[in-house]
């Protein structure tokens, strides 16, 4: 992606304070250095609830801050545009790592819904990233984000899986079957909307991003094809110990960073 003239940056860094504002209600000056991204508005009420404050909804997407901690938490929607968009904004407010929670299917044979997984690069077929990186280049997380992370889930004793994601903004591939044999061949272990748009964004414009994902379903089998009655089992089972393993890796990133 080109860089903008000095002016230019200037002239975008205002707007991107604006449309931060605009879409999530809360004033730039309101986000702290270390803000988590979400898929799920439940994840942002219950993140707002710990933090004794309540939620801000703007024109697309919701916000809560934690000033005693030094986190916001940005529920941004569905897919790899939204995802795109909230990481690009956000470099307004220089934040100094984003953790993105969210939910993926397992691929694997050995994964089970409620388990973790760790994405080690994210193939592009997202849609939104190629406006910011050239295809060629791989989306790739910031080690050390994964790595606090890894160290946390051990300490729990929490079931983690490593692997290659695949981002699409096909979301019934589950019935394609000529999709399914290009992730066999791929050999990806998970599949999601917004990962690689999240990485390749945050990469492109100099930001440390990780990724803390829960498998949420096993679509490659019928019977695991997330539903309605599935995904509020997944909410009311893994949410609470989701959001908690990404705020204490947060943390645990602050502290060592000084």
């Amino acid at each position: 992606m080109d860089q903008p003239a000095p002016d230019k940056r200037s002239r975008k860094r205002q707007i991107a304070r604006e449309t931060l504002e605009r879409y999530t209600g809360s004033a730039p000056d309101l986000f702290q250095p270390y803000v988590l991204l979400t898929n799920f508005q439940l994840y942002a009420e219950r993140f707002a609830a710990g933090a004794g404050r309540s939620s801000q909804r703007g024109s697309a997407m919701s916000a809560a801050h934690d000033p005693s901690a030094g986190i916001s938490l940005v529920c941004f929607g569905i897919g790899s545009p939204n995802a795109a968009l909230i990481v690009d904004v956000l470099t307004a407010v220089e934040p100094r790592a984003l953790l993105f929670l969210g939910l993926c299917g397992g691929l694997s044979a050995k994964h089970r819904v409620g388990d973790f997984f760790l994405p080690t690069a994210a193939i592009r077929d997202d849609g939104a990233s190629h406006h910011y990186l050239p295809e060629r280049v791989p989306a790739l997380p910031y080690f050390l984000i994964q790595r606090h992370l890894s160290l946390e889930l051990d300490r729990r004793g929490l079931t983690c899986r490593h692997g290659i994601i695949h981002t699409t903004g096909y979301r019934f591939w589950e019935f394609d079957q000529s999709f399914r044999e290009v992730l066999l061949a791929e050999r990806a272990r998970a599949i999601d909307m917004e990962t690689a748009a999240v990485f390749a964004v945050g990469f492109a414009l100099g930001l440390r991003v990780g990724a803390l994902l829960l498998i949420s379903d096993l679509p490659l089998t019928e019977e695991g094809i997330k539903t309605r009655r599935s995904s509020r089992a997944v909410f009311d089972k893994f949410t609470d110990i989701h959001l908690d393993v990404g705020l204490s890796s947060l943390l645990q990133i602050q502290k060592e960073s000084g």
